[in-house]
């Protein structure tokens, strides 16, 4: 479909604007790269020959892909091919110059992906989750070959990375039951344990290590890890052959990740703190790293290249993203209309229950108070940042306030803050946001009358649960793919989220009945008293529709206001169309129920 540009409004425009991720590259082959781009309508994979210049489209699916790796020799590409979004499928392998799709593991079965590591031999080191099996990893030795089974365990677990040389496998787990909090263990590619870590030891269940990389260096078996002993995250460096674990001085508040210069010789280190991000290099031995200057906003990934330089995905709420280097070039500019600037974004700061809550707000031209959405954000271990974001950008143009609460559960505030969440899933989120609510009423910014509650996956749970808990509170509600059934949703969700819940609440539905009633919206369904309007993918293995259409029976059966919209995907679209048709749903709800102008743009061909 063409589109008159002319005719097309802003907020629409920030969609359909052609879009790119940070390119991952070879490792032994730099000049070949992978990203994901929307450059079709649709997110999907792309190889590009940084050499030559020429990009190829690798996967063409009416869902879209955008799951894929390369191979250390750049030879290949691998994907992951799912049914229509639901997340369960195989790894599929492509020639980096094209051809034909194949199996990459023939011999395994369909399931959850759970990490994979590709070796410089051909080898593959592959995680997998099913509910029949919990986790197994194997691995297979070269392209086709039979796999291995080389770990099994019913609780959470996922393949970390591989040694460069192919001997050494770090994993996560989280067989001590803890899904939040993961240990590490180094094995052989026979599966022999080598090291563990395992920071949850003693009783407390707090303390949680990731795997950021082995060292890219042939028998360097030095493993760079994110660890919260100092009460947030931070990298170290632990050889688990050796046996010796090197903390670094990156004295940086907020939460610290890092990955290795293609060299080993220092360290890429990305710091996120109050909604916003910076990048430092760390040469180990150096008293303290040195900063690499980069725009006020947030860096959403960034990798360093093998002659120093380094390349990051940057945005802001009010720029669009772009992939930038520190030579000062834009490394990979999509042909195509950009995507038209939003608003700053403002911070607030809101004393809560549970300590100060960090709100981001942006706002429209004029004097509130403004009629107002609380966007919520899902995860729930997630934040909002000052990063670009279509759907705000949206109900700005609309004349809408926006704001956007951090609420305790949220990382990039500490580890306390972030492991609130205990027992009391959704109310203690919950505080937190009537809060802010509070604060936006009499600081004027927001109508009291015109407060529309928000959010996707665990922000649309949020959703769902705040309209039944405060029903006086708020006078619209926009959910997207929630949960709405907390008992149901446990026992049709894929495995990984059933050991997260068990985490959050303290055990099964069976186990701690009262815990999953407090906490699920179905318990508080009858109520709700405004106008509500639901999505759900039908195939959305997070948010399954079963429990989702049990609470809409239910407000059904009482003649409640709603809608609902259901729509042939998973946990969300990477169609572009589809996604501006649900944002113009909402935008419609939203004004005929709060009253206010037209949808700007709409009716248009998608709403169809």
């Amino acid at each position: 479909m063409t589109t008159d540009a002319a005719a097309v409004p802003d907020w629409e425009m920030r969609f359909r604007a052609p879009r790119v991720s940070l390119p991952d590259w070879a490792e032994d082959a730099p000049d070949r790269a992978l990203f994901v781009s929307n450059a079709t309508g649709t997110y999907e994979l792309y190889a590009w020959d940084r050499s030559s210049g020429r990009q190829r489209q690798v996967t063409d699916r009416p869902n879209g892909t955008t799951d894929g790796v390369l191979t250390p020799d750049g030879e290949a590409v691998w994907w992951f091919s799912d049914t229509d979004g639901d997340e369960f499928g195989v790894w599929m392998r492509q020639p980096f110059g094209g051809g034909e799709d194949e199996p990459a593991a023939p011999g395994l079965a369909p399931s959850y992906p759970a990490g994979l590591a590709i070796g410089r031999d051909g080898s593959a080191v592959i995680g997998r989750s099913t509910d029949e099996d919990g986790t197994t990893i194997h691995l297979v030795r070269a392209p086709g070959a039979e796999p291995v089974e080389i770990y099994r365990h019913r609780e959470s677990a996922g393949v970390g990375d591989l040694s460069h040389d192919g001997t050494l496998i770090a994993l996560e787990h989280t067989e001590h039951g803890d899904a939040m909090h993961s240990a590490l263990r180094v094995v052989r590619p026979d599966g022999s344990t080598v090291a563990e870590l395992d920071d949850t030891e003693g009783g407390t269940k707090e303390l949680g290590l990731a795997v950021l990389g082995f060292a890219p260096v042939a028998g360097d078996t030095r493993l760079l890890v994110g660890h919260q002993r100092r009460g947030r995250w931070e990298p170290m460096i632990w050889d688990p052959v050796a046996g010796t674990e090197t903390a670094l001085p990156v004295d940086l508040p907020g939460d610290v990740g890092a990955e290795w210069y293609p060299d080993g010789s220092a360290l890429l280190v990305e710091h996120s703190f109050e909604a916003r991000s910076e990048l430092w290099r760390y040469e180990p031995g150096a008293p303290e790293p040195v900063r690499v200057e980069t725009p006020a906003g947030t860096v959403s990934g960034a990798t360093a290249r093998p002659d120093g330089t380094v390349e990051y995905l940057w945005s802001s709420a009010e720029r669009p993203p772009v992939v930038r280097s520190t030579s000062g070039a834009v490394v990979l500019d999509p042909p195509g209309a950009k995507a038209p600037p939003s608003v700053p974004v403002q911070d607030a700061w809101v004393e809560g229950p549970g300590g100060r809550i960090h709100a981001l707000v942006q706002k429209p031209a004029g004097e509130g108070p403004f009629p107002t959405v609380f966007e919520i954000h899902g995860g729930p271990t997630w934040h909002d940042s000052d990063a670009f974001a279509s759907g705000p950008a949206a109900w700005v143009d609309h004349g809408f306030a926006v704001v956007r609460v951090n609420y305790r559960g949220s990382t990039g505030y500490g580890r306390a803050w972030t492991d609130a969440l205990n027992h009391r899933v959704g109310l203690i989120e919950l505080e937190d946001i009537a809060a802010v609510r509070d604060w936006s009423v009499a600081s004027g910014l927001a109508d009291p009358e015109r407060l529309v509650l928000a959010g996707g996956s665990w922000g649309g749970y949020l959703t769902l649960l705040g309209l039944g808990t405060q029903p006086d509170s708020w006078a619209l509600g926009l959910a997207a793919v929630p949960v709405a059934d907390y008992v149901t949703a446990y026992h049709d969700e894929m495995e990984a989220l059933k050991a997260m819940d068990r985490t959050l609440l303290g055990g099964t539905p069976e186990e701690v009945p009262e815990r999953f009633e407090a906490s699920s919206p179905l318990t508080y369904v009858d109520a709700v008293r405004a106008p509500l309007y639901i999505s759900a993918g039908v195939n959305d293995p997070r948010c399954p529709i079963r429990q989702v259409e049990n609470y809409v029976d239910r407000l059904a059966a009482r003649g409640a206001v709603h809608e609902v919209y259901r729509y042939d995907a998973g946990h969300g679209s990477l169609v572009v169309e589809e996604r501006i048709k649900q944002v113009r749903l909402e935008l419609e709800f939203a004004l005929k129920h709060l009253g206010g102008g037209a949808v700007v743009g709409a009716p248009g061909p998608e709403a169809a």
